[in-house]
Protein backbone atom coordinates (compact mmCIF):
# COMPACT_ATOMS: atom_id res chain seq x y z
CA UNK A 1 0.00 0.00 0.00
CA UNK A 2 2.83 2.40 0.89
CA UNK A 3 4.52 1.79 -2.49
CA UNK A 4 1.24 2.45 -4.28
CA UNK A 5 0.80 5.79 -2.47
CA UNK A 6 4.38 6.84 -3.30
CA UNK A 7 3.90 5.89 -6.96
CA UNK A 8 0.63 7.87 -7.10
CA UNK A 9 2.29 10.92 -5.51
CA UNK A 10 5.19 10.79 -7.98
CA UNK A 11 2.78 10.50 -10.90
CA UNK A 12 0.86 13.56 -9.70
CA UNK A 13 4.08 15.54 -9.23
CA UNK A 14 5.28 14.65 -12.73
CA UNK A 15 2.01 15.89 -14.21
CA UNK A 16 2.23 19.31 -12.57
CA UNK A 17 3.69 21.91 -14.91
CA UNK A 18 6.00 24.40 -13.26
CA UNK A 19 5.56 27.98 -14.41
CA UNK A 20 8.60 29.75 -15.78
CA UNK A 21 9.71 32.63 -13.52
CA UNK A 22 9.17 35.18 -16.32
CA UNK A 23 5.49 34.23 -16.69
CA UNK A 24 3.14 36.98 -15.59
CA UNK A 25 2.63 40.68 -16.28
CA UNK A 26 5.42 43.22 -16.85
CA UNK A 27 5.42 47.00 -17.25
CA UNK A 28 7.54 48.23 -20.17
CA UNK A 29 9.53 51.45 -20.22
CA UNK A 30 8.00 54.47 -21.93
CA UNK A 31 8.51 54.36 -25.71
CA UNK A 32 7.26 57.22 -27.87
CA UNK A 33 5.16 58.61 -25.00
CA UNK A 34 3.40 55.36 -24.06
CA UNK A 35 4.03 52.19 -22.11
CA UNK A 36 2.30 48.84 -21.79
CA UNK A 37 1.60 45.95 -19.51
CA UNK A 38 2.66 42.79 -21.32
CA UNK A 39 1.73 39.29 -20.25
CA UNK A 40 4.19 36.41 -20.67
CA UNK A 41 2.86 32.88 -21.08
CA UNK A 42 3.99 29.60 -22.67
CA UNK A 43 3.42 29.27 -26.41
CA UNK A 44 4.45 26.20 -28.36
CA UNK A 45 7.14 25.15 -25.88
CA UNK A 46 8.65 28.64 -25.71
CA UNK A 47 7.60 31.94 -24.12
CA UNK A 48 5.62 34.76 -25.68
CA UNK A 49 4.22 38.07 -24.45
CA UNK A 50 1.17 39.98 -25.65
CA UNK A 51 0.18 43.58 -24.98
CA UNK A 52 -2.46 43.39 -22.24
CA UNK A 53 -2.98 47.09 -21.32
CA UNK A 54 -1.67 50.41 -22.68
CA UNK A 55 -1.01 53.75 -20.98
CA UNK A 56 -0.07 57.36 -21.76
CA UNK A 57 0.52 60.32 -19.44
CA UNK A 58 -3.24 60.84 -19.25
CA UNK A 59 -3.83 57.25 -18.11
CA UNK A 60 -4.95 53.98 -19.64
CA UNK A 61 -6.17 54.06 -23.22
CA UNK A 62 -7.34 51.57 -25.86
CA UNK A 63 -4.39 51.20 -28.21
CA UNK A 64 -4.88 49.40 -31.53
CA UNK A 65 -1.94 47.23 -30.36
CA UNK A 66 -3.90 45.57 -27.54
CA UNK A 67 -3.68 41.80 -27.84
CA UNK A 68 -0.78 41.88 -30.29
CA UNK A 69 2.30 39.83 -29.53
CA UNK A 70 5.30 41.83 -28.43
CA UNK A 71 7.76 38.99 -27.72
CA UNK A 72 7.76 35.47 -29.18
CA UNK A 73 9.90 32.32 -29.48
CA UNK A 74 11.86 33.14 -26.30
CA UNK A 75 13.70 30.14 -24.82
CA UNK A 76 14.85 29.89 -21.20
CA UNK A 77 18.55 29.07 -20.89
CA UNK A 78 18.67 28.77 -17.10
CA UNK A 79 20.03 31.20 -14.55
CA UNK A 80 17.51 33.88 -15.58
CA UNK A 81 18.79 34.10 -19.17
CA UNK A 82 16.49 33.90 -22.21
CA UNK A 83 17.37 34.02 -25.91
CA UNK A 84 16.35 33.06 -29.42
CA UNK A 85 13.26 35.23 -29.44
CA UNK A 86 12.00 38.21 -31.37
CA UNK A 87 10.57 41.49 -30.15
CA UNK A 88 8.34 43.99 -31.96
CA UNK A 89 8.63 47.73 -31.40
CA UNK A 90 5.12 49.15 -31.89
CA UNK A 91 6.28 52.76 -32.37
CA UNK A 92 8.38 51.81 -35.42
CA UNK A 93 6.76 48.54 -36.53
CA UNK A 94 10.21 46.90 -36.58
CA UNK A 95 11.10 43.41 -35.34
CA UNK A 96 14.40 42.65 -33.62
CA UNK A 97 16.25 39.56 -32.42
CA UNK A 98 15.80 39.56 -28.68
CA UNK A 99 17.23 38.24 -25.44
CA UNK A 100 16.33 38.86 -21.82
CA UNK A 101 17.78 38.52 -18.34
CA UNK A 102 15.56 38.09 -15.30
CA UNK A 103 16.81 39.45 -11.97
CA UNK A 104 14.10 39.22 -9.30
CA UNK A 105 11.30 41.58 -10.34
CA UNK A 106 13.38 43.22 -13.07
CA UNK A 107 13.51 42.02 -16.67
CA UNK A 108 16.32 43.39 -18.85
CA UNK A 109 15.13 43.17 -22.46
CA UNK A 110 17.19 43.88 -25.56
CA UNK A 111 16.40 43.84 -29.24
CA UNK A 112 19.11 43.92 -31.89
CA UNK A 113 19.22 44.42 -35.61
CA UNK A 114 22.78 43.77 -36.73
CA UNK A 115 25.15 45.68 -34.44
CA UNK A 116 22.42 48.13 -33.32
CA UNK A 117 20.69 47.19 -30.06
CA UNK A 118 17.96 48.84 -28.03
CA UNK A 119 17.48 47.99 -24.36
CA UNK A 120 14.73 48.43 -21.82
CA UNK A 121 14.24 47.52 -18.18
CA UNK A 122 10.78 46.15 -17.39
CA UNK A 123 9.30 45.74 -13.92
CA UNK A 124 6.96 43.02 -12.67
CA UNK A 125 3.35 44.12 -12.09
CA UNK A 126 1.94 42.68 -8.86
Amino acid sequence: MKKLMIAAALTLMAGVAHADPVEGTWKTQVDDGAYAYVKFAPCGGKLCAVIARTFKDSGEYKSPNLGKRLVWDMSPNGGGAYSGGKIWQPSTGKEYKSKMTLEGNTLNVSGCWGPICKKQVWSRVK
